[in-house]
């Protein structure tokens, strides 16, 4: 009788192990097994997906097959790993094992969007309209809502966002993105505004924000920054206008056309730095780090006037004479191809798993305005 059983034990324990041993190989099988795919393609893992989902959804849509044992072997031996939501890549050739490394590490498809230095926040709100794979939360909210939305009631939004390039993966919100803009302007001027020199004539690190975006939009060589933000603190200090374009532009609007004459020059709103004393009552654009520290460490000297060479870069002087024989040399007698600002870097090819592309440059030239009478003292402008 004891015989008899240990008999059929050892046959019992024979067929389990042969059964076991089918198994794995079924799921050595299933592992690696290539991808029935014949160009790249993306698999989506939209948030709030399951390893056993994805793989019954690949294995519908012809991908893959065996997914009972994938599922399996996902069960019993990656039990408590995380699966990140995003974008994989699958490529010809790739088997699923491969894939489910990339599941393991969490490897997902990135992309990115480049804010630039000297954009309003009109062009940021195009630029995030414009990349598809961001989560479009904000379409249709007014600068006032949009701003609520980030948590930050009440707050102007033009210059509150650094520009930088931030990388996302599918499914991320352009709300998202937008916050770590936000936080990442607020941590760079705090950081600059503990550096700052001793005598800048600024009370709070937002009008040194205002004054960066003056320094940011006149800047055409970087290494000027420095010498135009001490030509506007000095200008400030003495209680001179600080009579500069781009102020102006901004508060035309879409209004403006390009071309910056006289009368607009004398047209009346709250950002015209020609007509109205001290910095605008908020920042015009967005500023680098660059510009920050401009504002907040002017370079000494004592020119209170600059004007464009027609190169990017600017001619400063320290009096009314030596401004107006710049003028006369720089602005009368043109180059032929004369530009207030270096010219503009192409932007990257359109949006792929790869960076993604950023809007037309933020804006054309400022050409500097009616140069041909002389400039009188009451009307100097240091461009």
């Amino acid at each position: 009788m004891i015989r008899k059983f240990l008999v059929l034990l050892e046959i019992a324990l024979v067929v389990v192990g042969l059964g076991v041993g089918l198994s794995v190989w079924q799921v050595n099988q299933a592992l690696h097994q290539p991808l029935k795919v014949t160009e790249e393609q993306l698999l989506d893992v939209p948030a709030g997906s399951t390893p056993s989902g994805v793989l019954n959804r690949m294995e519908a849509d012809g991908v893959i097959k065996d997914a009972f044992w994938l599922r399996l072997y996902w069960r019993f031996n990656l039990a408590g790993q995380s699966f990140h939501t995003g974008e994989y890549r699958m490529t010809p050739g790739m088997d699923i094992d491969a894939l489910l490394g990339l599941w393991k590490r969490g490897e997902v498809v990135q992309y990115s969007l480049t804010l630039v230095e000297g954009w309003n926040f009109r062009q940021v709100r195009a630029a995030l309209a414009k990349q598809p794979k961001l989560g479009q939360t904000l379409v249709g909210l007014s600068d006032s809502e949009l701003m609520t939305r980030l948590g930050h009631p009440g707050v102007f939004p033009e210059g509150r966002f650094f520009p930088d390039t931030y990388r996302y993966v599918r499914g991320v919100s352009d709300a998202e993105l937008l916050k770590r803009a936000f936080t990442r302007l607020d941590d760079v001027l705090d950081e600059e505004w503990s550096k700052r020199a001793a005598d800048v004539p600024y009370v709070d690190p937002y009008q040194a924000l205002t004054m960066a975006s003056l320094i940011e939009k006149e800047t055409g060589v970087p290494q000027e920054r420095g010498k135009i933000a001490g030509v506007f603190v000095r200008r400030l200090q003495l209680n001179m206008l600080l009579q500069t374009d781009p102020t102006v532009i901004y508060g035309l609007g879409e209004r403006y056309n390009g071309k910056l004459t006289k009368a607009l020059l004398k047209e009346a709103t709250p950002y015209n730095t020609y007509m109205n004393a001290g910095l605008p009552p908020t920042p015009i654009a967005m500023v680098g780090r660059e510009a920050i520290h401009a504002a907040l460490n002017p370079a000494p000297g004592n020119s209170l006037y600059f004007v464009a060479r027609g190169d990017g870069s600017h001619v400063f002087s320290a009096d009314l004479d030596a401004h107006n024989a710049a003028v006369r040399e720089f602005q009368l007698k043109r180059r032929a191809d004369y530009r207030s600002s270096p010219a503009p870097i192409s932007a990257p090819a359109t949006d792929a798993p790869a960076p993604v592309a950023d809007p037309a440059p933020a804006s054309a030239p400022v050409p500097p305005v009616d140069p041909v009478m002389p400039v009188q003292p009451s009307e100097a402008s240091p461009q």
